[in-house]
């Protein structure tokens, strides 16, 4: 039988894995309700231009001038951007799995993820996120979104790793399948049972 590859690295989504999401559907269903937006057109032009947002072309500013601040409004863009950061909070026992098993097994922790400056930044200090990852390969510092596999690329380049070197937590399946196929393992996430059940398979117990 081949030995397993000894893994050196996890590769970690923020959104959906340590903590929740961002800026999701949900989350601008809320603000919509909030601030009397109507949400058929917010939706819109969200999904015009956020992805310009996460590939760190806009900054926040920007973009909520193209999606709430095109008009008048009877709402501060502080009270906006304060709505904006307050919807996220931590998975707790994913936190602290991840540091553990860093603890014990002198493991590098990264980032990879898509996410705007001003939201990702605020999220990594709130919860203290950079108190026990090693690199942040976000989107909106390297200009490269999921599912895009030179985010990866530049992962592991920065990392310095093989892939076979690496598992990869994430919540999304087709974001895994971009991984997998460039050699890295992965880990689809639905919960903290099951993805510590498939670390321990990789000898992460």
């Amino acid at each position: 039988m081949n030995q397993a590859p000894t893994i050196t690295t996890l590769f970690l989504d923020i959104g959906g894995v340590l903590l929740t999401n961002g800026w999701d559907r949900t989350a601008r269903k809320s603000a919509a309700e909030t601030f009397s937006l109507n949400l058929a057109e917010f939706e819109e032009r969200h999904h015009l231009t956020f992805d310009t947002y996460e590939e760190g072309k806009l900054t926040l500013d920007e973009y909520l001038d193209r999606v709430v601040f095109y008009e008048k409004r009877f709402f501060s863009r502080h009270d906006f951007r304060e709505f904006m950061f307050a919807q996220s909070s931590p998975f707790d026992d994913m936190i602290e799995m991840v540091k553990g098993l860093k603890s014990r097994y002198n493991l590098k922790i990264a980032i990879v993820n898509n996410e705007g400056r001003e939201l990702n930044r605020h999220r990594i200090h709130t919860f203290g996120l950079n108190k026990f990852v090693d690199f942040f390969i976000s989107s909106c510092f390297v200009h490269f979104r999921k599912p895009d596999a030179d985010i990866f690329r530049i992962a592991l380049d920065i990392a310095l790793v093989e892939p076979d070197e690496v598992v990869y937590i994430e919540d999304r399946p087709m974001f895994v399948s971009v991984a997998e196929s460039l050699g890295i393992n992965g880990i689809c996430h639905t919960d903290y049972a099951s993805t510590k059940e498939k670390l321990a398979a990789w000898g992460l117990g």
